[in-house]
């Protein structure tokens, strides 16, 4: 099955028009005002309602513990999916009631792939630890430890991916997904179009091999 791409950071339409013509399955939109790609849910609503059938929104959250806001703000947005990083996090099987749940981990030096099943989640994004970012990182992490976590669910691989080194990932982990920010930016929340349309050809080659 060939890995799907997830452009995550989203605050430009012109960014999720481009993403969504390359093929894009799935956009994020930030809701954690901590985050420099942060974004407000009615900005995200007018994005969002102007995409293309079968390209998923996906709302984000971190540290957040209040599931009635999470859904507030989801369904303000119009979001389809929700994706949930720490540290703190909220019930997370009242979110699941209502949408498809991806749970965002940090892949630090104590991270135990086991810990993944202590979770359900529909699908699982692994991102490099930051004791500041909560994703957007940029920085790369073992992609052994993606690979060895496939048996819980499907895997989303996040952090340090460029149009140089995903191809490596993919090949390497055969991830259900990609997930990428930075490494598509010329500024973060500003995507830049020649980074966009080489980081899906080198996903294209990739998945022409595997």
């Amino acid at each position: 099955m060939p890995t799907r791409v997830k452009i995550c950071g989203i605050t430009r339409a012109e960014d999720a028009q481009l993403a969504a013509e390359l093929g894009a399955a799935a956009l994020g939109f930030n809701f954690y005002s901590k985050s420099p790609r942060s974004i407000a849910p009615a900005a995200a609503t007018r994005i969002i309602r102007a995409l293309p059938p079968f390209v998923v929104p996906v709302g984000i959250f971190a540290d957040e513990v209040d599931g009635d806001h999470i859904l507030a703000v989801a369904g303000q947005a119009g979001v389809q999916a929700l994706q949930i990083h720490g540290p703190r996090l909220p019930d997370l099987d009242t979110l699941r009631e209502r949408y498809p749940l991806i749970l965002a981990v940090s892949v630090g030096v104590d991270f135990q792939v086991s810990t993944l099943g202590e979770t359900k989640a529909s699908a699982y994004l692994l991102d490099s630890f930051d004791p500041q970012l909560r994703g957007g990182t940029g920085r790369t992490f073992d992609w052994s430890l993606a690979h060895k976590a496939a048996p819980y669910g499907p895997i989303i691989v996040a952090g340090g991916l460029t149009p140089e080194n995903v191809g490596e990932a993919i090949r390497h982990v055969k991830p259900y997904a990609v997930d990428v920010a930075s490494g598509v930016e010329s500024a973060p929340g500003i995507k830049d179009a020649g980074k966009m349309r080489a980081f899906f050809a080198a996903v294209a080659e990739a998945n022409r091999g595997i």
